[in-house]
């Protein structure tokens, strides 16, 4: 009763920070609340008894991929006073990239995690079962997602590029 209340407030509190991501207006902002339902994702890892990916979550997605976030945002100097008007082929780009990303998820998510009260296995939270798995059964989103990550810094610095040429 107590883990399944804790696991509502937390749902709801990662729910809330999540749309703070998308309805905040400054892109600091953003990241920063993107960083707090990181820690709130960790935190539902924890209850599932995934002590492993909860660490490995805050070290490496709060940690060192907000930080490169957080480089890109300040690379790019985003002013509103410099803000153009999205033209179609970008509009169409990034439908396509939301589309790859909702595949994804769905590839992630097509067999459905379901919770229950029951006493979980000693093996659920090891690294040897999670390497099994992720490089078995879920490489084709896990090599996707890669890309997709890949894809986004490479067009990040070609924008930068492309305004420091302009100003020159």
């Amino acid at each position: 009763m107590i883990l399944e209340l804790i696991s509502i407030i937390l749902g709801g509190m990662t729910i809330g920070s999540a749309l703070m991501v998308i309805l905040s207006k400054h892109p600091i902002r953003s990241v920063l609340y993107l960083v707090i339902t990181f820690f709130f994702i960790s935190g539902h890892f924890i209850l599932m008894n995934a002590q492993f990916i909860a660490v490995v979550n805050i070290i490496v997605y709060a940690g060192a991929i907000m930080v490169l976030f957080l480089f890109v945002l300040m690379l790019l100097n985003l002013n509103k006073v410099d803000e153009r008007k999205t033209n179609h082929p970008i509009s169409f780009t990034a439908v396509i990239a939301g589309g790859a990303l909702l595949l994804v998820i769905l590839a992630a998510l097509k067999d459905g995690i379901t919770f229950t009260n029951t006493i979980v296995k000693s093996d659920v939270g090891l690294v040897e079962n999670l390497g099994t798995l992720l490089f078995s059964k879920y490489v084709v989103p896990f090599e996707v997602s890669s890309i997709l990550f890949i894809s986004a810094m490479v067009g990040a610095v070609l924008l930068a590029k492309r305004e420091k040429q302009h100003i020159d």
